[in-house]
């Protein structure tokens, strides 16, 4: 059922990344990427697959991960995605992806989570050195990185607490928290 893949699909940043994501995995993950919405039907996206160790090692070293997490600088070698699809716009099919990208990331993320895998969407990306490791050609605008493999933590959602705080945490036991708003208090009912 989508509502229990949509509670599955959590933003994932650890790892076991000697299980490795094979290319052909990628590429079935990257087909519902094309199969979903576009603006306008033009479908300017395009993807860079990597679940090399040597090229996901160059990807890796252009990402931030967790900003909530202050005292943690992203996953240790050995809990690292052991996979990544970089979300590309070709400015030569459109200047503007509009919600593309957004669309194709959760269409991923979803699929990731069926065949048991999980992912995070980054978007904190050093774009001009991630293209000139990778080699990506200008005409190609870098939208996000999607980490990918199979996942190493316990995420759970919870109601946002009485103080407001959306920010995500870890507990003593290496569980990582999700606030989320009540739907009642989403709903503009008066509206």
């Amino acid at each position: 059922m989508i509502e229990d893949l949509i509670r599955k699909t959590r933003s994932c940043r650890r790892f076991h990344q000697e299980e490795a994501v094979s290319e052909e995995t990628l590429k079935g993950l990257v087909d519902l990427a094309r199969l979903s919405a576009s603006a306008g039907n033009l479908q300017p996206l395009k993807y860079v697959l990597s679940a090399d160790p040597e090229k996901n090692d160059k990807i890796f070293s252009c990402l931030a991960w967790a900003a909530y997490l202050k005292d943690w600088p992203g996953p240790a070698e050995g809990e690292r995605p052991s996979a990544y699809i970089v979300v590309l716009g070709d400015s030569e099919i459109s200047i503007n992806c509009w919600c593309d990208h957004g669309i194709a990331a959760q269409s991923i993320m979803l699929g990731a989570t069926e065949r048991g895998l999980g992912g995070c969407i980054v978007g904190s990306i050093d774009r001009n050195r991630l293209r000139e490791l990778l080699g990506i050609p200008e005409r190609f605008e870098i939208l996000l990185v999607l980490a990918i493999g199979k996942p190493k933590e316990e995420i759970v959602l919870e109601e946002i607490p009485e103080d407001g705080s959306i920010k995500y945490w870890r507990d003593d036991d290496g569980v990582h928290h999700v606030p989320k708003r009540r739907l009642e208090d989403i709903i503009l009912a008066d509206v």
